[in-house]
């Protein structure tokens, strides 16, 4: 029955998907998860989970100050472009029942208006409203805000909306749609209407990702650099296990190991069980 009302193709819908900008993409699949029963919730739940384990140590370091009020402090100032892809990265990576972290986070978007008056920031220029959108986006829907600290970011986000749009602001409890949401595109493959015309918008689309390559980036440049000569000694820091690995012959483990350095840089080091205890039996 449901085929004859409106005949889904899956494969447009993914198009259709592959091809929002990135703060549609993270309201639509909000809206999705507010639909689904309990099971399913817990189902998908673990399929995200185990997906989001395969890039856990890779991101170890910028989800820990992702979730400390402290780190989040110095991140203040919404006008430089290295802030926003930060702070895009802490909202992705904050923990659910992070109050305190979200309560930092919010006093700092709270501010956007005294900072675009002020410092005259141009929501128009480049991704800054790419970013700002994303940023209040996902804030708004981020289970670590209260309810009133949601409904004031979504207030902020239908004013940003309303400027980029051309519509000067103005306040309002959402942004058009169902519960205050966004409104998004007409999918192409639920309705008979006529695709959009836009260039893709893939550029767009992975802001996310943007947004951590530029936060890592800025993190590289910020660290200090080995320098080479007879008088540049550095010291092992600290030695993190990060894994166990069987190789074929099942009496033999492999250990992954992450040095931190003096210098601040990192090396990622794997050695046999049998050489684990050589060197410790060294180190004694």
């Amino acid at each position: 029955m449901v085929e004859k009302r409106c005949p889904l193709q899956r494969d447009g819908v993914y198009r259709w998907f592959s091809e929002l900008p990135s703060p549609q993409r993270v309201e639509f699949l909000c809206g999705l998860l507010d639909l689904c029963i309990p099971l399913e919730l817990r189902f998908l739940g673990s399929c995200l989970e185990d997906l989001a384990r395969k890039d856990y140590h890779s991101l170890r370091d910028s989800e820990i100050k992702a979730n400390n009020p402290a780190d989040l402090g110095s991140l203040t100032n919404l006008t430089d472009e290295v802030v926003r892809s930060k702070l895009l990265v802490s909202l992705a990576l904050l923990g659910s029942e992070q109050r305190e972290a979200a309560g930092v986070l919010y006093r700092t978007l709270t501010h956007i208006d005294s900072i675009i008056h002020n410092y005259g920031l141009q929501l128009n220029e480049g991704r800054t409203g790419d970013e700002f959108l994303l940023l209040f986006t996902m804030a708004s829907n981020h289970p670590a805000f209260s309810f009133h600290q949601k409904q004031v970011l979504r207030q902020e986000l239908t004013q940003i909306q309303s400027s980029l749009s051309g519509g000067g602001g103005g306040g309002g409890g959402g942004g058009g749609g169902h519960g205050g949401k966004s409104a998004l595109p007409t999918c192409p493959a639920c309705h008979k209407v006529t695709p959009r015309t836009e260039a893709p918008v893939s550029s767009v689309s992975n802001s996310l990702e943007n947004a951590l390559h530029t936060s890592a980036h800025s993190t590289e440049e910020s660290l200090p650099k080995r320098t080479v000569g007879k008088h540049s000694k550095v010291s092992v820091e600290k030695i993190d296990l990060k894994g166990l690995s069987h190789t074929k012959n099942e009496r033999n483990v492999e250990c992954s190991f992450e040095v931190l350095w003096s210098d601040s840089s990192v090396t990622s080091v794997t050695k046999s069980s049998s050489e684990v205890t050589e060197f410790m039996s060294k180190v004694r």
